[in-house]
């Protein structure tokens, strides 16, 4: 049996290597793709090998992974040949996994859509250490796939309203169909728009997700005295320069780092789930059609096609959202 796996072998350079998937061993289980992700921001940026990455090249890229059982290892009882199921692995036809590291798709989620679980739980983690509170009105900046995920997950937090921002009309009209109650123009009035919009001093909660470091700046002043920041998007190039007496401590607002390191391996705790916890509240909301994926998907990919995919990602066309790499 052999395989495929994708392979960056240098900044801006990818390729299709062949694989030769190896036997599970005790506590492992062979997986053959049925579905993968790409993560247009996190991907992109370590293939191009962008500030705050530094990848070891040459590396396999990718970590939304769908796929089905194909054999298992000694002392693998919860799963078994045939069950589907996610796991953070690369993009790659087969992966060999720690079958501790999977968990089942429900049966009524498709493998596309089941695909998100590892962007929704990104979104997810954020969102949970805001703390959002019934009624409390909160701003999303950016509205990229992790973005507009957020949102919905603010709604279903109980914000009200829910404010998306990005510099993209396409992209807040995706988001007001999905996940935002209302939408702004991300300008240098943005601000002042947001504050007329809520009738009042800012948002009282503002999560960030463009990975822009001048986001960072326009986020502190669109929260409220007293609100909370929570800073989940990865920046990328220049520092942000912030005037913090005036924007952070004479307002007392709370800064919270939302990356998703920090989430806890072992045990979870209020505010900050495991990964593995998160990824299962992720399934579960998409089978129980709490979130919907489905409508994030912007492009299709065969797994022939990969560099394809690639060199659209390295152009940064906005249009790029949800994209699905098929492996057959």
């Amino acid at each position: 049996m052999r395989g495929h796996r994708v392979l960056v072998t240098a900044p801006g350079h990818v390729e299709l290597q062949w694989m030769d998937p190896p036997a599970p061993q005790k506590g492992q289980v062979l997986l053959r793709a049925l579905a993968t992700l790409i993560s247009p921001g996190t991907e992109r940026a370590f293939f191009l090998n962008l500030s705050n990455t530094d990848p070891e090249f040459p590396f396999c890229p990718g970590y939304s992974f769908v796929g089905e059982v194909i054999a298992v290892g000694d002392g693998v009882a919860a799963l078994k040949a045939g069950d589907r199921v996610v796991c953070r692995a690369a993009h790659q036809s087969h992966a060999l996994v720690e079958a501790g590291d999977c968990l089942k798709v429900p049966s009524q989620l498709a493998d596309e859509e089941a695909a998100f679980f590892a962007l929704l739980a990104i979104a997810m983690q954020g969102v949970r250490k805001a703390r959002i509170e019934l009624g409390e009105s909160v701003a999303v900046l950016g509205a990229g796939v992790v973005g507009i995920l957020a949102m919905r997950l603010a709604q279903l937090s109980g914000g009200v309203p829910v404010v998306g921002i990005d510099l993209d009309e396409r992209r807040l009209e995706l988001a007001k169909r999905v996940g935002a109650d209302e939408t702004l123009i991300s300008d240098e009035r943005a601000p002042d728009k947001l504050r007329a919009l809520l009738g009042a001093a800012g948002a009282e909660v503002v999560i960030e997700l463009t990975g822009a470091p001048a986001a960072v700046v326009t986020a502190f002043q669109m929260a409220a005295p007293r609100g909370r920041v929570v800073l989940v998007g990865s920046t990328r190039g220049l520092t942000s320069e912030v005037n913090f007496y005036r924007d952070v401590h004479k307002k007392g607002l709370l800064v919270i780092g939302g990356h998703e390191s920090t989430r806890p391996f072992w045990e979870s705790s209020p505010g900050y789930w495991t990964p593995m916890r998160e990824y299962a509240a992720c399934l579960n909301l998409m089978a129980r059609q709490r979130i919907q994926t489905a409508p994030l998907i912007t492009h299709r990919y065969n797994w022939r096609e990969f560099p394809a995919a690639y060199a659209q990602l390295a152009n940064w066309d906005k249009e790029a959202m949800g994209m699905i790499v098929e492996w057959d």
